[in-house]
């Protein structure tokens, strides 16, 4: 195949799955570069975030359903992404409607876009803690990420190779 036929095929071959690196289409949007740590620090209400982490427990209340987090960084795609036990803050999400807590479970991945309404104060343990509350417009739940160990066991004869 001749180069000048070859390259631009590569190039474009490139961007298409460049194109496909994209977050799912309801996360998408240009959103304040804000932890709930640092929206805890001030005061940010009215800011438009996308936040994401583990949760910690769902609360189900009369017409509304409310999500205590734990905040990580987000992917590209705006996937939860835990590359260390750092944390970036907690935050509570509330969201109009019923989410189950059987599906909602401790410790799966949610993301979600909307803005800052205001602070709640409660108590982890001992310590008084200024979580951040959204008005969630998005509630995004990841599907479980399946984890698999791949066994490589030696070959069935005493030299290596095929020969």
């Amino acid at each position: 195949m001749n180069c000048r036929i070859a390259m631009p095929v590569l190039a474009a071959c490139v961007v298409l799955l460049a194109a496909c690196a994209t977050a799912p289409a309801p996360l998408e949007g240009e959103y304040v570069a804000l932890t709930p740590r640092d929206a805890a620090a001030g005061d940010h209400t009215g800011q438009v975030v996308r936040w994401g982490g583990r949760i910690v427990q769902t609360e189900p209340r009369d017409n509304s359903t409310c999500f205590e987090m734990i905040s990580t960084e987000l992917s590209a795609y705006g996937r939860p992404y835990w590359k260390d036990d750092a944390d970036a803050g907690r935050f509570i999400a509330c969201r109009q409607g019923f989410y189950d807590p059987a599906i909602f479970e401790p410790n799966r991945e949610v993301t979600f876009t909307g803005r800052i309404e205001g602070y709640d104060q409660r108590m982890i343990g001992g310590f008084d803690y200024r979580f951040p509350r959204v008005a969630a417009d998005v509630v995004y739940l990841w599907p479980v990420r399946e984890y698999v160990d791949v066994l490589t066991y030696p070959a069935p004869w005493p030299w290596w190779g095929y020969w």
